[in-house]
């Protein structure tokens, strides 16, 4: 293969978390959100380790490992790589923590040491510690009839070298997660805090009264979490949902693949923990920040409504539904013409709505769903519950195997069941990823459909802070092959073939392959312009490559993994690839092809290998000529971004876009923006208004 345009994913990938970092140190980030944006980075590196750097190690186990398509690397030299580049990351997450928390400090919030505490906060802390916190904590001896514990990952542990009777003991113990993370302090100025870990570790000689502390550390360890659950499985609806309950209680125990310490463990530590968890020395990595971050949201519970206010984002009402709405007949509406919802900035209440309304109209006859990942307290179950008990026929294909919310989807699988929805759990080897709601209705006038076809999750509270699009259509022919879809799920038809939809694993990706082979016909006059998450799939990096070579002018925003270099002289220097980190995720995939009249698509599926061969996942055409034209004004809006945009160099990484053209920032124009209702009249405007200005209140 040639890899003199490509990149290995795990390398762009930590480039990108880079570049979440980097947002931190924004100028225009607010105070409070610059803490947060900390918060994203550990926690995207502690996914990143359970999942791909999990993944990996099973893979380095095996004798003949298979290398990379994108960089020719195998599993063991992969992972080399990325531990070799994690302590400059460290020693980078350090210094902007070290930042901000000095920008925090010229408020008057006080992230102090014990060093730092005055007599009368020592005597308080230490009251504090005898009263609260020692009588919770379980001080361990390690020996003999005392064995090296199970370390949970995601937990804190204290962990001590001491001599007693002149022989050298480790001594362990976790630091609780029911207390809380940081002790509020008494001042006479600002608000000081300290956080409980640096007391406990203060005071750890208090639980080893008999013996002498000679070292201390806290760590915290990271395990593989990345468990396939299509492992012998019999998808039998009793035995599908038993086994991934087990798979569950697996993964807490699985392989240790990264260690944190809080600062320079010894050797004898070292030795320790690579004898115990069965880990190399380069997978201990020193942070002087908190090793983990989850105090910031007792600290903002902590701080003063002004402070919070001032020090954060704005709050931000989206809008009642661009043109559509949620009041008033809905499914009316959709009859008469398409809608296109575009969260966060419209609201996604107008599709809420028009599920409720579904759930109770006697001209519904059934609702189909395929569900990913929900909301705690889901509207949209209730309302899916409620359409069943109405005596509705209602299909969920519920997605057991979405990482990390599988026990949510296992607990509303049961909801929805005990209703009276009928409910499919995936599909064997394959996740079913896609977005797409149907409403069949029966009437005066015959058999009619509603299609909603997204590109994000059914999450009400994701809605509002990731950027992806919602298409609501009656087109009949639309709503047959959504029929087909769920017909084809339902009996376990994975080669299902559409009018309009796309579907992988089976038509998507030689669709859009043949779709992309018609613009390199074209030469210089081609055009191709995508919106996804991540690109790592071999087949469209090399048919990218083939159109630039051809002359055919490509644009691509793409929000995390890139492995596609562009710029490479004589290889994709007709290439040009975008990628914007902001106040929202950027969450939306679109396809455009062609300069006039241009074939667009939204839908599900990034052009990832996992999504155009191993999920089930839709794309949908935009057919309506003014959602088309709203969609590629928002692309070409996205690609001017130079504020919070970066620009991928022909080295893989992100670079800041130095342009004369006037500054945008694309999610703060689609927030400013006003979309006037066509229809609407002065007084109904007026109206609106008051409402919004009543919820601004409301949420202020």
């Amino acid at each position: 293969m040639d890899f003199s345009y490509t990149q290995n994913r795990e390398l762009s990938w930590i480039n990108f978390n880079k570049r979440v970092m980097e947002e931190a140190l924004g100028e225009s980030v607010p105070l409070f959100e610059k803490l947060n944006f900390l918060k994203i980075f550990c926690s995207n590196l502690d996914e990143f380790f359970m999942i791909r750097v999990g993944g990996l190690t099973d893979l380095s186990l095996l004798k003949d490992q298979q290398t990379d398509n994108k960089s020719g690397l195998t599993a063991s030299e992969q992972l080399q790589i990325i531990f070799n580049s994690m302590e400059d990351l460290y020693k980078k997450k350090d210094k902007v923590f070290e930042t901000v928390e000095a920008e925090f400090r010229k408020d008057g919030i006080y992230n102090l040491s014990t060093e730092e505490l005055t007599k009368a906060q020592r005597k308080a802390v230490y009251k504090y510690f005898k009263d609260y916190i020692m009588p919770v904590l379980s001080p361990l001896t390690i020996g003999i009839q005392r064995p090296f514990p199970f370390l949970e990952n995601g937990c804190e542990y204290l962990i001590l070298e001491m001599e007693k009777n002149g022989e050298t003991k480790y001594g362990i113990m976790a630091l609780p997660n029911i207390l809380p993370k940081i002790i509020k302090l008494t001042s006479s100025t600002g608000y000081p805090f300290i956080r409980t870990s640096k007391v406990i570790y203060e005071y750890a000689e208090e639980c080893y009264p008999k013996s002498q502390i000679t070292a201390k550390t806290i760590i915290r360890v990271t395990r593989n979490a990345d468990l396939s659950a299509d492992d012998e499985i019999s998808y039998d609806e009793v035995d599908y949902r038993s086994h991934m309950k087990k798979i569950l209680k697996k993964r807490k125990r699985l392989q240790a693949v990264r260690v944190e310490v809080n600062e320079k463990a010894k050797d004898s530590f070292e030795t320790l923990l690579c004898k115990e968890l069965n880990i190399s020395a380069n997978q201990i990595i020193q942070s002087d920040a908190p090793l983990s971050m989850d105090y910031v949201s007792e600290l903002r519970d902590y701080l003063s409504d002004e402070f919070i206010n001032q020090n954060s984002y704005n709050n931000y009402l989206p809008k009642l539904g661009e043109k559509f709405g949620f009041t008033g007949d809905l499914i009316d509406k959709l009859r008469k013409k398409d809608y296109l919802l575009s969260y966060p900035y419209d609201s996604m209440e107008s599709f809420l709505k028009l599920i409720e309304q579904a759930s109770t109209d006697d001209r519904v006859v059934s609702i189909k769903i395929t569900i990913y990942r929900l909301a705690k307290n889901s509207r949209l179950v209730n309302s899916l519950c409620r359409a069943a008990e109405n005596g509705k026929e209602v299909l969920v294909i519920m997605e057991l195997r979405a990482r990390f919310d599988e026990q949510s989807n296992l607990d509303y699988s049961k909801q929805l069941f005990d209703s009276g929805c009928n409910i499919i759990y995936g599909m064997a080897g394959y996740k079913v990823h896609s977005k797409i709601c149907l409403i069949t209705l029966k009437d005066e006038i015959g058999w009619s459909y509603i299609t909603q076809i997204g590109t994000g999750n059914y999450n009400e509270i994701t809605a509002r802070g990731y950027s992806d699009l919602c298409l609501m259509t009656s087109n009949f022919e639309i709503g047959k092959d959504a029929v087909r879809f769920f017909k084809n799920l339902s009996t376990g038809n994975l080669d299902g073939k559409y009018k309009y939809l796309l579907q992988s694993p089976s038509t998507l990706k030689s669709s859009l392959l043949l779709a992309m082979d018609e613009e390199i016909q074209k030469g210089p006059d081609g055009f191709i312009f995508f919106k996804m998450n991540s690109l790592t799939d071999r087949d469209f990096i090399d048919k990218l490559q083939e159109a630039s070579m051809a002359g055919v002018k490509v644009q691509l925003i793409v929000r995390g993994i890139c492995c596609l270099l562009p710029g490479i002289e004589g290889k994709t220097e007709n290439i040009e690839a975008r990628s914007i980190v902001g106040r929202f995720l950027e969450h939306a995939r679109v396809y455009v092809l062609g300069k006039n009249n241009p074939k667009v698509y939204i839908g599900s599926a990034d052009l990832m290998t996992r999504n155009t061969e191993h999920r089930v996942e839709l794309l949908c055409p935009i057919l309506d000529d003014k959602i088309k034209d709203r969609i590629l004004k928002f692309m070409d809006i996205q690609f001017s971004d130079n504020i919070k945009g970066r620009r991928f160099g022909s080295d893989g990484n992100l670079y800041k876009i130095i342009d004369d053209k006037a500054k945008i920032s694309s999610q703060n124009y689609f927030m400013e923006e006003e979309y006037k209702l066509e229809e609407s009249k002065p007084e109904k405007q007026s109206i609106l208004k008051s409402i919004v200005s009543v919820f601004k209140k409301l949420f202020k």
